[in-house]
């Protein structure tokens, strides 16, 4: 949460000066030996002003920190990085249009950073130092990252330095190793929805040398039809560390399968909660990542930091869509929308036949999607502490080649399950290649280079100032490998696209007194389109799903002004109990924003990438947090106004639409999935020193459906989820545990959109007109498990 120093996941004062000292870049926490001073921070924090560190006193720091250790990753079972965001992390909401567990939206102040193609990144994430963003679509695959291997992250507020999709901040994630995660852990956990999981990890010192591993493995069968996880995952460091210097080489290796039934209309919801609407839907992922970190020790008051890395990310799509292809009116072919549209056409120009008899509604889509990335980087930066403060300079390149293939194919539905399947003869189905949906083999290439500094200065004892920015330049080029195609947009899929940019930023913080921080920022950041939102520019070609090729017109890069104030302070109540509080307000204005609009042309889940004006991101974060020998407490409160400043047209499947099927979007209309009010609050207490219990909640208001930006209909619902946990201590390294998610049981949905209706038979609703879709979130769900450390 947002009051929480770097290492406040200690109990007691044992535990604190153990967190300090193993936590690398972390200054040791200072602890007064009077249980009387009530007046002194206990923990003098040192936080990274970059992803390679250079930690700079968070007492003089000008902009919001909210930090996590890897104990807040298990507080509800197993590691879980993104449940650790939704239950503690101020100004953070989850959404999920996939309906997998592995696969959330996490939105921070209203900007948005998924797994999932199109949408527009709006936060940056690194990973020891390298840059976790996927070089195709500025992704970030939750599902391939080593949850239990995470030793320690940080959330960072306006702060360019942390390079392109840093608008509204970044994730700086740092793992374990083994200096900081020495000797061995055995954990196994099953419950509700088949879900069986274990991790194995082993960290080992022998002298100035230490190795680390993890292997982890999760496998659940969903709470909805056709819906599943399959996650294997490992990670490995090799460290080095001598007076003066430290080397770590590490490996990252993730594989999942995900199925998720999407978003539902509400009356199939109301008929069967478990409904896909159609299938099948799946997403495979295969990470690999090398890399290597060395910090060096040039003087007493200078230091090099560095890192390279390489990656390789293959990920194939599966998805059953209903109808675009539709059946002409003359008995022997199909049309593009169906009788009075243009004929449908395969590869080669052949009209695709009426294959179905007539009458028939059972008419399908299958959409095939394949990338294969390679990745690649480097980052070095000098920090350097003398009379001019502390400066940290560097610079950075970030590169990848990716090839992309999509194809999509007209079969049909099955009435029962609505799963698609190929006729008899035609392989997959029939290729379809017409304008709005053409086939693609493209490669593309993008090179990111960033040249930046910060320096912290002591103007007064009590006043320091903050002055940095960033240079970034981003290109990009794409090269059909296809060949010519008469149904895709003039130009072909070949061009070359050049961004580049300031980010400057300046803030200051006045230590009110020994415990209490008051401080201020301004600070710009830019975002450069990304190959699949290039590639994805026009609504003559519009995109299925992952599908982002065709040639289209440049995007302009997304540029963000942001100004935040706040108040932070850790103070000693009664003994060695620690109360940390924060409270911030921020004004952000994103130009030139982008956003995923429906095709007019080819609506089923097609869509296309445009620059829509302004967008206007406001609010505030209350936190707090306490801890004692007993006791862990924490609540927070965040209010979010993430509204768009320019008027545009937009295609849509709302009711609300006019006769033309688009709606109008004016300028402070809310931006769809943001709620305005977010609320969350836990507590752990130990009942016997081996017996601990504790709950977790979070209730947000509701936000507008996707499909909705002109804010015409009415919200998705809010809701207030409660969860429990306990703990048990057999032996000093045997621990058995216990969750309980959504104790209430309550239903709720964690995404809102409008489906095309009519298009799709459903037999569970057959007159089903509503196209309200949303996907339904977990139901009570009971796991239990066991921990042995050695």
């Amino acid at each position: 949460m947002a009051a929480r120093f770097m290492i406040l996941a200690g109990r007691t004062r044992r535990l604190l000066l153990a967190s300090a000292a193993l936590v690398p870049g972390l200054a040791k926490a200072q602890i007064s030996d009077s249980s009387t001073d009530t007046t002194l921070p206990m923990i003098n924090v040192h936080i990274g002003v970059s992803p390679l560190g250079g930690g700079v006193p968070l007492q003089k720091w000008p902009t919001a920190v909210q930090s996590f250790s890897a104990q807040d990753l298990t507080k509800q079972g197993a590691a879980d990085f993104t449940g650790a965001l939704a239950r503690q992390a101020a100004g953070v909401n989850l959404q999920n249009s996939q309906a997998n567990p592995y696969q959330p939206s996490v939105l921070y102040h209203g900007y948005e950073l998924s797994p999932i193609q199109g949408t527009p990144a709006g936060l940056s994430v690194y990973v020891n130092g390298a840059r976790f963003n996927t070089p195709f679509g500025d992704l970030a695959l939750w599902s391939v990252l080593p949850d239990d291997a995470i030793d320690s992250f940080d959330l960072v507020d306006g702060n360019p330095v942390f390079g392109l999709n840093a608008l509204g901040g970044a994730i700086d994630v740092k793992m374990k190793n083994g200096f900081t995660a020495p000797g061995g852990v055995l954990e196994l956990q099953g419950g509700s929805f088949g879900t069986i999981a274990g991790h194995f990890e082993y960290g080992k010192q022998v002298g100035n040398a230490a190795a680390y591993v993890d292997i982890s493995a999760a496998r659940n069968t969903g709470w909805r039809d056709a819906q599943g996880s399959d996650i294997k995952s490992a990670y490995a460091d090799l460290g080095w560390r001598g007076s003066a210097a430290a080397l770590h080489i590490n490996l990252i290796a993730g594989n999942s399968g995900l199925h998720g039934p999407g978003t539902v209309p509400v009356e199939v919801l109301a008929a069967d909660p478990n409904a896909q609407f159609t299938g099948p839907n799946s997403i495979n992922d295969k990470y690999l990542r090398l890399s290597s970190t060395l910090d060096l020790q040039l003087s007493r008051d200078t230091s090099l930091q560095a890192v390279l890395y390489y990656e390789n990310i293959w990920e194939h799509l599966l998805n059953g869509n209903g109808p675009n292809d539709l059946p002409c009116g003359d008995g022997q072919n199909l049309c593009q929308g169906g009788a009075g549209g243009s004929y449908s056409t395969a590869a080669g120009g052949g009209i695709i036949p009426q294959y179905l008899p007539n009458g028939n509604n059972a008419y399908g889509q299958l959409n095939l999607n394949t990338t294969n990335t390679n990745g690649y980087g480097a980052s070095a930066q000098i920090t350097h502490k003398g009379a001019l403060g502390q400066l940290v300079a560097g610079l950075s390149y970030d590169g990848g080649y990716s090839t992309y293939g999509a194809a999509a194919y007209d079969g049909a539905l099955s009435l029962s399950t609505r799963d698609y399947y190929a006729l008899p003869g035609t392989g997959l189905g029939y290729p379809v290649d017409e304008p709005g949906n053409v086939p693609v083999n493209v490669g593309l290439r993008n090179a990111y280079y960033g040249l930046y500094a910060t320096d912290t200065i002591d103007l007064t004892k009590k006043l320091s100032l903050t002055l940095g920015g960033r240079f970034n330049i981003a290109q990009i080029a794409l090269h059909n490998e296809r060949g010519y195609d008469p149904n895709a947009a003039p130009g072909g899929l070949n061009g070359s696209h050049y961004y580049q940019h300031f980010n400057p930023s300046v803030g200051m913080a006045y230590a009110l007194t020994r415990a209490v921080t008051l401080y201020g920022s301004w600070s710009v950041q830019n975002a450069a389109p990304t190959p699949a939102e290039l590639s994805c520019a026009s609504p003559l070609d519009s995109c299925a799903l992952a599908n982002f090729m065709s040639g289209d017109p440049a995007l302009k890069q997304i540029v963000s002004q942001n100004f935040q104030a706040g108040l932070r302070g850790t103070f000693v109540v009664g003994g060695l109990n620690f109360l940390s509080i924060q409270a911030d307000v921020y004004d952000d204005e994103t130009r030139d924003d982008i956003e995923f609009l429906q095709s007019p042309y080819n609506p089923q889940g097609n869509g296309y990438f445009s620059n829509i004006g302004s967008v206007h991101r406001r609010g505030g974060d209350l936190a707090a947090q306490f801890d004692s020998a007993k006791w862990h407490l924490y609540a927070s409160y965040s209010r979010v106004q993430a509204t768009y400043g320019a008027s545009f047209i937009e295609r849509s499947n709302s009711p609300n639409a006019d006769a033309s099927g688009n709606i109008t979007v004016n300028s402070g209309d809310f931006l769809p999935g943001v709620p305005k009010n977010l609320i969350k609050f836990g507590a752990d207490y130990k009942i016997t020193p081996r017996w601990s219990v504790g709950f977790s909640g979070t209730a947000q208001t509701g936000s507008y459906l996707y499909g909705d930006a002109a804010n015409l209909d009415k919200p998705l619902p809010g809701y207030a989820l409660i969860n429990l946990n306990t703990r048990y201590s057999v032996t000093p390294h045997l621990t058995l545990f216990g969750d309980i998610d959504n104790v209430t049981d309550q239903r709720y949905y964690v995404y809102g959109t409008y489906s095309s209706v009519g298009g799709v038979y459903v037999a569970q609703a057959p007159n089903y007109s509503n196209p309200r879709s949303y996907s339904i979130g977990a139901p009570v769900a009971v796991t239990a498990g066991m921990k042995l450390t050695f």
